[in-house]
């Protein structure tokens, strides 16, 4: 199978080697998984999740990530899917409206789709979340309100400006603590920069030489907390401006252990990545999804319309990481 898509753009022709042979002779079922972003700690933990799970249910499941986190390109490896004749197509969306069209088409195709980190997606079977986006935003904003004892000025990051779960996560954190700690206040608008580490990192020295009283970071977006940690090293303000948010432990285990990063909360994209194929194994076997219905890697599930909730929250701190980084998480 497919290992990683390193092109920015794949043509029909790459996916269907990926496929090739394994459908025909065995009649498996088909699923590509479209992600944010390829060659990241994160997705390769969830491609990991992916590839495996696929060997062991029968799946020819691959993952697809783009170079870049731009929404066109998931539209285009959508399309690709899609003229393919995959069975199932799974997506953690850049943009969920600039893929609404697209995985309208693959539905009426006959397609199942699923999709993560999208609990307002349009045109899909299921959606799964491993964190409800309150609990996840309050906790974060929790743990910096404690570090920042409860005043002072903050930044948020978001992977994208059109991400809805970012978005969420940080409304909910925002919305937190206006009503907790009146006394903290964020500097500008959400800066949406959390999946590249080098955009976060300039953002973060450029934040730190503009507000000389910025004392935290929330930073919801994998790369977000890595770049911060880094720009924090660079000016020497460890220790003095607080970092949280969700990252791979293998990614940022030193930067824990210095101190540029306080911490935060993840679930297991591996384990992500291994219910996609499970979710997309019972829609293709036309097994039915309802209250009390157990999905290994999320439990007993209550679906809400087209979405499965879940809070399986794992802490990511000094005493955490390097056991989570052992993980290859």
């Amino acid at each position: 199978m497919l290992k990683r898509l390193a092109a920015p753009l794949l043509g029909a022709a790459v996916i269907a080697v990926a496929f090739a042979g394994g459908v025909s002779a065995q009649d498996k079922p088909t699923m590509g998984v479209v992600v944010k972003i390829g060659g990241i700690p994160w997705f390769n933990a969830m491609e990991a999740g992916i590839t495996a799970e696929g060997e062991v249910l029968g799946v020819d499941a691959v993952m697809i990530g783009p170079t870049s986190a731009d929404p066109a390109l998931q539209v285009r490896a959508i399309e690709d899917l899609i003229a393919k004749g995959v069975d199932i197509i799974g997506v953690v969306p850049n943009d969920a409206n600039a893929i609404e069209p697209v995985l309208e088409k693959a539905r009426a195709a006959g397609i199942k789709v699923v999709t993560h980190e999208s609990p307002a997606q349009k045109n899909v079977d299921w959606n799964f979340e491993m964190a409800s986006s309150k609990g996840f935003g309050e906790a974060h904003a929790e743990m910096l309100a404690q570090v920042m004892g409860g005043k002072g000025e903050y930044a948020v990051y978001v992977g994208s400006l059109t991400v809805p779960l970012h978005n969420e996560w940080a409304d909910y954190a925002i919305a937190y603590l206006k009503e907790k700690y009146p006394e903290m206040t964020a500097v500008g608008d959400r800066y949406g920069v959390a999946e590249s580490v080098d955009d976060s990192r300039k953002t973060a020295l450029d934040l730190i030489a503009a507000n000389p009283n910025l004392k935290g970071f929330l930073a919801f977006g994998s790369q977000g907390p890595i770049g911060i940690g880094r720009a924090l090293e660079e000016t020497r303000k460890v220790g003095e401006i607080a970092v949280f948010g969700p990252f791979s432990p293998g990614q940022g285990r030193q930067l824990v252990k210095d101190g540029a990063i306080n911490g935060g909360f993840m679930w297991n994209p591996m384990e992500a990545g291994k219910v996609f194929v499970r979710i997309g194994n019972m829609l293709v076997a036309g097994d039915v999804i309802a209250d009390g219905t157990t999905i290994e890697g999320l439990g007993a599930v209550k679906p809400d319309g087209t979405n499965i909730i879940v809070d399986a929250l794992i802490p990511i701190n000094k005493d955490t990481v390097d056991g989570l980084a052992d993980m290859g998480l």
